[in-house]
């Protein structure tokens, strides 16, 4: 099997449960799993592959735990910049439906090369709408391709205007449909070893959009095969209204109702939460993506991270959009969820460390792994190192390194490696023609805007 030594890095984080660093740490790697970390005396000092990371620190790869991937074709649209939730969505649901099964591959392709350079090695996405043929194996071949590790929601829409739901009628599924074709990616794709690099997880969009019946039947569906459930809840005032005039209950007590609770379960954004709600959702070890820059955008509001995670729940990040983000770099995240939180008044509501553990750790959890997150024997070998000798780190990395990620100017990864491979070697993603595929989107983004404005 072959092995991969990094040795001799600035500085090594390892994220793990005793926070251990080292100065001039290494990594030693056989196959796609870590088998030593620490010292660089300490490690082996012969391997297959050797990478030099002086001026380099080390740390785990990030993971990215709610994304939709298809939306970088309608990043920054004008007549979407001002909106609120659901006056975006109106504005963009024609938009989607042009999608095509090529649209979305290359999307994807677009989505993971910017989250790749950003330093994530594992991401979550949740792509709701699948007109004109377009299928979910459309982007888990693109992120095979790509070679990032990927949690594919299989998302879904069924209750369209006509019946009281948000989407158009020409955007929603048949809902024994869905249920089918999640059946069947499960069945074809989902990989439950350990290290597995695809699984399949089950996403109706959110309570204005699908039904509860759809939503028992994804979650029992999805228990029934051992997978895991995501949703949007509790994003904006306007759906806890849309909740409580439809339903008669707020959006997290629709989902205690529908049993979308618990560790095999995570929510979207959790921005308003009932301090009650915040208790029984950390009780029952329910996950959260917090998506701040996306809350932001949207004027959503704030989502108490700290009072979820002191209650119980699992919390990681998630980037969003990217129409409502309109980019897709996790460290860049990880700044903002320490930056919003502090606004409400405390100086110290979220520490660098606390926003480097929940971009790693945090999300593992979130996603159900206890391979990735952090670096010790025995954890998948997903490792990213950044250089510290660079403009943005002057003056800053020489007093904290670790820190520096998060305080000063988020920068692209210098090191990545997936699964045991380097992917990214001295800033630049491998393996992947970066021009062509850029071009091919943006002609792909300038179609479907036109053609729906024409």
């Amino acid at each position: 099997m072959p092995s991969l030594l990094i040795n001799h890095a600035d500085l090594l984080v390892t994220l793990d449960d005793a926070d251990q660093q080292w100065p001039d740490g290494g990594v030693y790697i056989v196959d796609n799993a870590i088998q030593q970390v620490g010292p660089s005396a300490a490690l082996p000092q012969q391997a297959d592959q050797v990478i030099d990371a002086r001026g380099m620190i080390i740390l785990p790869g990030m993971v990215n735990t709610h994304h939709h991937f298809y939306q970088t074709l309608t990043r920054n649209v004008p007549a979407a910049q001002n909106a609120n939730l659901f006056t975006w969505l109106r504005t963009l649901y024609p938009i989607w439906a042009r999608l095509t099964p090529e649209a979305i591959f290359v999307s994807t392709k677009i989505a993971i090369a910017e989250l790749m350079l950003s330093g994530c090695t594992t991401s979550s996405d949740h792509t709701y709408i699948w007109p004109n043929g377009a299928r979910l194996d459309d982007q888990i071949q693109a992120a095979v391709e790509m070679g990032l590790r990927f949690h594919a929601a299989r998302g879904s829409m069924s209750v369209g205007e006509t019946q009281g739901g948000l989407p158009p009628d020409q955007v929603v599924e048949d809902e024994a449909a869905i249920i089918r074709d999640s059946r069947r990616l499960i069945e074809q794709y989902h990989e439950a070893d350990r290290f597995g690099m695809v699984r399949i997880v089950l996403a109706p969009c959110s309570p204005f959009s699908v039904s509860p019946a759809l939503m028992r039947e994804s979650v029992a569906l999805a228990r029934a095969y051992g997978v895991h459930s995501h949703t949007h809840l509790a994003e904006t005032l306007d759906e806890a209204s849309y909740c409580t005039a439809t339903f008669g209950r707020t959006p997290v007590e629709l989902a205690e109702e529908l049993g979308w609770v618990g560790p095999d379960v995570w929510h979207a954004h959790m921005v308003h939460p009932g301090s009650n709600e915040i208790t029984r959702l950390g009780q029952t070890r329910t996950g959260v993506a917090h998506c701040p820059t996306s809350n932001m955008r949207l004027a959503s509001g704030i989502a108490p991270v700290r009072a979820l995670q002191q209650a119980g729940a699992r919390v990681g990040l998630g980037v969003d959009g990217s129409a409502s983000n309109d980019g897709s770099h996790m460290l860049a995240e990880a700044r903002q969820s320490l930056l919003l939180q502090r606004v409400m008044g405390d100086p110290a509501a979220l520490t660098a460390v606390d926003v480097l553990r929940l971009a790693t750790r945090g999300g593992a959890a979130v996603l159900g792994r206890d391979d990735i997150g952090y670096l010790a024997p025995g954890m998948a070998a997903d490792v990213i190192g950044y250089r510290l000798d660079t403009l943005g780190f002057a003056g800053g990395a020489v007093h904290d390194p670790r820190a520096a990620l998060i305080f000063c100017q988020p920068p692209t990864v210098d090191l990545s490696i997936i699964n045991g491979r380097v992917r990214v070697a001295d800033g630049q993603l491998l393996y992947v023609d970066l021009p062509p595929l850029i071009e091919r989107h943006n002609a792909l983004a300038r179609a479907m805007v036109r053609d729906e404005l024409t």
